[in-house]
């Protein structure tokens, strides 16, 4: 009995021990397994850069970038479509790029969209570069609009722009000489041409595809560290804008800020003119305030700006010296000119248009007219308010001035007081006022032969 409880202890023991094998076997086997699937359902945070590059821009990048590290996401990929932007904020958002934890992925999409001017610098720059079928991109030529400058100047420029672009286009491995083309020569590239020159890594229609196609690369980081690409399957993580970039962004186009500016002196003058009424003033004031900080971030002329004030100089003097329309002409002339160049942007988009300046410097032009000439007229006018009001006034003698007595004036009887004996009933005007007191004159009547 004995041997036979300890053969069945025995057996026991071995059971629980090969299951434990067979448990510590499927662990082995099962573990890399996990490990895939953990890493395939990561995150990527996803940004979407739809509008010129500018300050604005380069924030909303930031913001994405360190959202990514904080989460520590698999890669940060950003929808592109822009025509171009300012070459400062560009070297910002590239710098960004570079030194981004996470793989930077730039994809122009969808279909129809650009990476134009300082968009290519960014596409360019990415540890990714993909575009949809039906995008371009290139034509990156710098363009400089402040002021005249030599050609000298003009190559130096150049220069320093494509020295710019090699510093980091060779670390990626891409085609210097054709991006060096897009910039020197205004080069615009299709996907399929950008992927035969090795200008872009990857055509693809979605962002989902786009990730599947580059799952399981490796990429080589600017600092020269490699990483392996765990992109199928991941989370896609939206960075939207805040409303304070949502705002931001719509100042930042010269029009609106025109408009804002010549809305905000409006106001500011219609307070001037009628003291006291405060929100005209208040609200005047926060939109001139909101037009110069967007045109602080926008390269500006100040030779435009001395020609609006001019122009409002202008316009103020033939109110004052009636010159038969030649100075409201000439101030309103210099406004639309003034306007149409007071921003001095590298591409069309962040430009004044023609019909913005027309249309705002002709209303602005009128009404500023219109309105100094009314105040300049309400200042000659007789005050018809107070005891001054009186003066010039008719009224009637309610009984004997002599030379004292009470009149009827507007509905009103007042002691009166004249040099001449006025009877009852007669007509008497008022000359000036003493205190409480009218001094008034007899009215001699007029007969008509």
């Amino acid at each position: 009995m004995k041997a036979l409880a300890f053969h069945h202890r025995h057996g026991k023991h071995e059971t629980l021990f090969l299951l434990a094998m067979i448990l510590l076997l499927l662990l082995c086997l099962l573990g890399p397994c996990t490990a895939r699937v953990a890493a395939q359902n990561g995150q990527v945070v996803v940004l979407h850069l739809d509008d010129t590059i500018q300050p604005i821009s380069a924030d909303y990048l930031k913001r994405g970038i360190d959202r990514a590290a904080d989460i520590h996401a698999q890669a940060v990929l950003v929808e592109l479509n822009t025509p171009g932007g300012l070459l400062d904020s560009t070297r910002t958002m590239v710098g960004d790029i570079l030194n981004s934890p996470s793989p930077v992925i730039f994809f122009v999409a969808p279909a129809g969209s650009r990476a134009g001017s300082a968009g290519f610098f960014l596409l360019e720059a990415a540890d990714i570069a993909a575009m949809a079928p039906g995008t371009n991109a290139g034509a990156a030529h710098p363009v400089v609009e402040i002021g005249k400058i030599d050609d000298t100047m003009k190559q130096k420029i150049l220069n320093d722009t494509l020295a710019f672009l090699r510093s980091y286009v060779s670390a990626r491995g891409r085609n210097v000489d054709a991006a060096q083309d897009a910039v020197q020569n205004s080069k615009a590239y299709t996907s399929d041409e950008a992927q035969q020159l090795h200008l872009i890594d990857v055509i693809a229609p979605d962002d989902r595809a786009l990730l599947d196609a580059i799952d399981g690369r490796q990429v080589k980081r600017f600092d020269g560290t490699t990483q392996v690409l765990h992109t199928r399957g991941t989370t896609l993580l939206a960075v939207n804008p805040t409303i304070r970039e949502e705002v931001m962004d719509r100042l930042m186009d010269p029009n609106l800020a025109v408009l804002i500016l010549l809305a905000g002196g409006l106001l500011i003058y219609l307070e001037f003119n009628t003291p006291g009424t405060i929100i005209p003033g208040a609200l005047g004031t926060l939109l001139m305030l909101l037009a110069l900080f967007s045109l602080n971030l926008l390269p500006v002329r100040y030779t435009s700006l001395a020609l609006i004030l001019g122009a409002i100089i202008l316009m103020v003097l033939e109110a004052k010296f009636p010159s038969h329309g030649i100075l409201a002409a000439a101030g309103t002339v210099a406004l639309v000119l003034g306007t149409l160049t007071l921003v001095a942007g590298p591409i069309p988009e962040m430009r004044v248009q023609m019909a913005t300046a027309i249309a705002t410097g002709l209303a602005f032009g009128l009404i500023t007219t219109f309105l100094v000439r009314i105040a300049l007229i309400a200042r000659h006018n007789k005050v018809v308010i107070g005891p001054e009001a009186m003066v010039g006034a008719v009224g009637v003698a309610q009984e004997q001035l002599a030379p004292r007595g009470q009149i009827l004036v507007h509905g009103e009887l007042w002691l009166a007081e004249s040099e001449a004996t006025v009877a009852p009933g007669e007509s008497v005007r008022v000359r000036a006022v003493d205190g409480l007191k009218l001094l008034v004159e007899r009215v001699r009547e007029t007969v008509s032969a």
